[in-house]
């Protein structure tokens, strides 16, 4: 969940500007900055659930640049984490990404008349 201020708390353009850098300047999108991070979710989406080796197999990195890329996305709230014997899996967190994109979009489409207003 966001923690940036409450839109009905926000008055001014100054406070809008502060909300708009909170939201989008998140680990969540410099997750996504990174093109090796782009091509460890495309393998997910390729290979759904997958541990570290078998996601290391189709990319060019080794085991551990790829597992920090995935602790990256972890902590980003990107992909999730389960862990059985001596390995660990992971997957997309596809309600997480989702949950995180709505809350964006709502304090985005509140600030909007505030901070960018339209013309009509």
């Amino acid at each position: 969940m966001l923690r940036v201020m409450e839109p009905a708390a926000i008055k001014t353009r100054q406070q809008a500007a502060q909300a708009c850098v909170e939201i989008l300047d998140t680990t969540f999108f410099k997750a996504l900055c990174e093109p090796a991070r782009i091509r460890v979710l495309r393998e997910l989406v390729l290979k759904g659930r997958a541990d570290v080796g078998s996601l290391a197999s189709g990319l060019p990195q080794d085991r551990s640049v790829i597992t920090r890329h995935l602790q990256v996305m972890e902590r980003a709230g990107l992909v999730r984490s389960a862990t059985e014997g001596r390995y660990t899996f992971y997957e997309i967190d596809a309600a997480a990404i989702l949950r995180r994109l709505d809350d964006m979009t709502t304090l985005i489409r509140r600030l909007s008349p505030l901070c960018c207003p339209t013309k009509s």
